[in-house]
């Protein structure tokens, strides 16, 4: 089943959705899948003039492949200009997934910042890719391609907290919608696995991204992966990234703390 497959199970029903293992990072399913199924189930029910600002996702429990799961939703507050709403995803009766997004409509204002950062990897080398190796690699990483640019790879200690490169869904979507930035951008793996000496576990606890007006993406479009540790200690770390088009646009804000278990 590929990606958008997914997407179209979630617009059609929120009740007994499953997915299959290859979209698992070990037992449970990678973030940015939960995260993109949330946001979708969100998108449809919010007025399109609504666009997403921001989205606040916790993972609380694991979700289990080809397992039965429902997802909730719940308007907040819908006023002139925004909307809060919450998401829940719920499997066996316990919490597994829970989002927070606010859309709003574009409003006339005076304040105007350009954004003054632009992208700074290299172009996409399209010959040096993170292989899918079964059993080494997460399984979902047989769905994306990642070109690596900065950084190492997990449990090689490495004295650097920051990682970067390009990255692309492998089967080229329809489109490339906000969902699909969200699996992308939390496809890479934490920026502190290639500190650990040996393969040892970390896990996203919770993620926060910030959308920027962008121009339309092309389905084939790379995005590239900026990240960067910003604290480490006592278990516990703070990534934050940017992600870019192609041409240097910059298009989402991300920060997320994860856990570390070394």
């Amino acid at each position: 089943m590929h990606f958008d497959q997914l997407l179209d199970t979630v617009s059609k029903s929120h009740t007994d959705l499953t997915f299959p293992a290859n979209w698992c990072q070990g037992r449970t399913a990678f973030g940015g899948i939960s995260a993109a199924m949330l946001y979708t189930a969100m998108r449809n029910k919010i007025a399109s003039d609504r666009e997403i600002l921001s989205l606040s996702t916790n993972f609380v429990g694991p979700l289990i492949a080809d397992t039965p799961f429902d997802i909730s939703l719940t308007i907040l507050r819908e006023g002139k200009n925004t909307t809060q709403i919450e998401a829940r995803i719920t499997q066996h009766e316990k919490v597994a997934v829970i989002a927070l997004a606010c859309f709003a409509i574009k409003r006339d204002s005076n304040v105007i910042v350009e954004n003054k950062q632009s992208c700074p990897l290299s172009p996409v080398n399209e010959n040096n890719l993170i292989p899918y190796i079964e059993g080494i690699t997460p399984q979902f990483f047989q769905h994306m391609s990642f070109n690596i640019q900065k950084g190492a790879m997990p449990f090689s200690k490495s004295k650097d907290g920051e990682l970067a490169g390009w990255m692309r869904l492998k089967e080229t979507p329809s489109s490339v919608t906000t969902a699909h930035i969200l699996a992308l951008t939390d496809a890479w793996p934490p920026a502190q696995l290639q500190m650990f000496s040996k393969p040892s576990p970390a896990s996203s606890m919770s993620w926060y991204i910030e959308f920027l007006p962008h121009k339309p993406l092309a389905a084939d479009a790379w995005l590239a992966f900026d990240a960067f540790t910003h604290h480490s200690r006592d278990g516990y770390a703070c990534e934050e990234a940017n992600i870019y088009t192609q041409s240097g646009e910059l298009i989402a804000m991300s920060r997320q703390t994860v856990a570390l278990f070394d």
